[in-house]
């Protein structure tokens, strides 16, 4: 079933003759459950697109559909509804706050609905994650690719349609980095919907997809 439809998108930064092309003419679907993988060299427009699709870029041109609502279109407060809804990030970068356990971390997305229910699913994902027991400690207590996984569990508290990761192993060893990836294909195995940005061929090799970009284009789709 189709998920994600993204249609003849373009982004262009600046004005005029001075402006740059970022996405030029970008078109694929992505089904339900499909782990995509985009890549590419530093400026070919990988992060653009992932901003774009996660609605924290605005496109220029084109469509972009959701489970079949454009996205394109929609104000900035419908936009974060839909982030908060439907759309969960996991950046290379943690993001997480430095004051708030493991746990108070996990549950942000859910401030303005916390309750006891929310509360055990925290919990429930941390366990997943291999952290029950490090629900209480600060990110500074916690190895990166500790805090790699509780964003991990952040991402996904409210259950959304679509994961979009960037570079989520960047600032990893290779090992760290192998049990992240472990996670995601767990993930996906479990019916997840992922879009990876990645540099790694061996990550790139996990996903079912694999999207290729060259200056702002679609140079190869490869399946795997």
């Amino acid at each position: 079933m189709e998920m994600l439809d993204v249609k003849q998108v373009t982004k262009v930064y600046g004005q005029g003759s001075a402006g740059v092309k970022a996405l030029d003419n970008i078109s694929f679907k992505v089904e339900k459950g499909e782990f995509i993988a985009l890549m590419g060299h530093s400026g070919s427009g990988k992060s653009t697109l992932l901003n774009v699709i996660g609605g924290l870029d605005r496109l220029s041109s084109g469509e972009i559909l959701l489970d079949g609502q454009r996205l394109d279109n929609l104000d900035e407060s419908q936009l974060v509804d839909i982030r908060r809804k439907k759309i969960s990030y996991v950046f290379q970068q943690y993001h997480l706050l430095p004051s708030l356990t493991a746990l108070e971390n996990v549950l942000l997305p859910l401030t303005f609905r916390n309750n006891g229910i929310h509360h055990d699913r925290a919990m429930e994902l941390l366990e997943k994650m291999g952290l029950g027991k490090r629900a209480t400690h600060r990110p500074s207590q916690l190895s990166g690719g500790e805090q790699q996984r509780v964003a991990i569990a952040r991402a996904l508290v409210n259950d959304p349609l679509l994961t979009l990761a960037d570079e989520p192993t960047g600032n990893m060893d290779q090992k760290t980095g192998n049990e992240i990836l472990a996670l995601f294909d767990k993930l996906n195995e479990e019916g997840r919907t992922i879009i990876m940005v990645t540099h790694n061929p061996e990550a790139a090799r996990r996903a079912q997809k694999i999207i290729v970009l060259r200056d702002g284009q679609i140079i190869d789709l490869v399946n795997n």
